[in-house]
């Protein structure tokens, strides 16, 4: 089982970027599947994360609005469309899988954990300029 990351650069304030996580050997329909972020020094929080059996959908608080996660069952593949950057978004963006066929489940008070998530992609840096 695999995830690539993809699509990440340097981009300005305020610009737009989409990074795309590609799966392989997964049963991709069971996934709940999406986006951590981490900066050096902290902890990886999660970014988006969507539910391929129900479609529901997690935003951070500070993400809600500016970014749209979707994913394409054929392809098997999950993008993030982040739009109106700002220089904070800046960090490693890293794909991250679990089994969930029964939808997402997650703190409301804490979102979805990293421990929760079986799989991960090696990250990929998506820097935003001033």
């Amino acid at each position: 089982v695999q995830l690539v990351e993809s699509g990440g650069g340097l981009v300005q304030k305020g610009g737009s970027l989409r990074i795309t996580c590609t799966a392989s050997g997964f049963t991709f329909d069971d996934l709940a599947i999406g986006w951590f972020r981490q900066v050096s020094g902290n902890e990886r929080e999660a970014v988006s994360i969507i539910s391929r059996s129900d479609g529901s959908v997690y935003y951070s608080d500070s993400v809600k609005g500016r970014f749209t996660i979707s994913s394409d069952g054929a392809e098997k593949v999950v993008h993030l469309q982040m739009n109106n950057l700002q220089v904070e978004d800046t960090a490693v963006y890293y794909c991250a899988a679990e089994y969930s066929p029964g939808g997402l489940y997650y703190s409301r008070s804490r979102g979805p954990v990293p421990e929760e998530f079986d799989f991960w992609g090696r990250g990929i840096q998506v820097t935003v300029s001033s």
